[in-house]
């Protein structure tokens, strides 16, 4: 999945420079963030921005919303919103008696988080989607962003991978030491064998990046890597692309502007 993250097509959203992606995606996210909770109206306008970027990305609009349902397990952190909110409480009457209260204020705020998280992570799977991770880093180092910040980043990107290859090889060994017997769907033995099976394999895998990762970095080391990425050089901007920036920027402001005027 990693690999396929960039999509190569033929599009003006991809065309354009890597700078001006990055810096719209990130005035995306802090614009609609800073919008109050519960502006549903400029919730959806935001949402409608990124769509048509989409579309006119030649990317499957799915695929972005699909791709950015990862935001929902962090979403959960919010969810005491619902029952530890501001007042009034609204009692609910479950079976057998029982009853527990939850705050709309709440209900409401915890929904604007969900919604807002949702869409920022549809701006950045755009971002990764138009614009291939080499191009990213670049970006960075062009717009003067800390080298460290950037390094890190580069070798979380390519240690991924290397972690990706030890769990394949892990799978690839389990899967040759089981076998589903006759009658059996599925291989292995009970359901408390599996989680014993997956806790051991959790920490040969840890150590086993550990050893790797050492290995790599030897490497680096050994072919001259000093602890920054070299360096590029930054090519001006096209007037015609710093206009795209700035007008893109003035709309967020202005949609968020609109949210602040209609939200609750």
């Amino acid at each position: 999945m990693l690999q396929n993250l960039y999509t190569n097509q033929l599009s003006r959203i991809h065309q354009l420079d890597a700078r001006v992606k990055l810096l719209f995606t990130l005035a995306f996210i802090l614009f609609l963030n800073l919008t109050p909770h519960q502006a549903w109206g400029s919730y959806l306008l935001f949402w409608s921005l990124i769509i048509t970027l989409v579309l006119l990305s030649r990317i499957n609009p799915a695929l972005v919303m699909k791709r950015a349902l990862i935001c929902l397990p962090f979403v959960l952190a919010a969810f005491p919103l619902v029952f530890a909110g501001p007042s009034p409480r609204v009692p609910i009457f479950l079976p057998r008696g029982m009853m527990i209260h939850y705050s709309p204020e709440g209900l409401g705020r915890f929904i604007s988080i969900a919604v807002k998280s949702w869409i920022s992570v549809q701006a950045a799977v755009l971002l990764t989607a138009t614009t291939d991770i080499p191009d990213l880093l670049t970006s960075l180092q062009q717009l003067k962003i800390p080298p460290v910040f950037t390094a890190i980043i580069s070798l979380m990107w390519r240690y991924l991978f290397v972690i990706m290859d030890e769990v394949r090889r892990l799978l690839r060994a389990r899967s040759s030491r089981t076998a589903a017997g006759c009658g059996k769907k599925h291989a292995g033995g009970s359901i408390f064998w599996r989680a014993r099976t997956t806790g051991g394999m959790a920490g040969s895998l840890f150590l086993r990046s550990l050893e790797r990762s050492d290995r790599v970095y030897a490497a680096m080391l050994s072919r001259g890597y000093t602890g920054e990425l070299p360096a590029s050089e930054a090519a001006a901007l096209p007037r015609n692309q710093k206009w795209i920036l700035l007008a893109s920027i003035l709309g967020l402001s202005i949609l968020s502007l609109y949210g602040f005027l209609t939200g609750g």
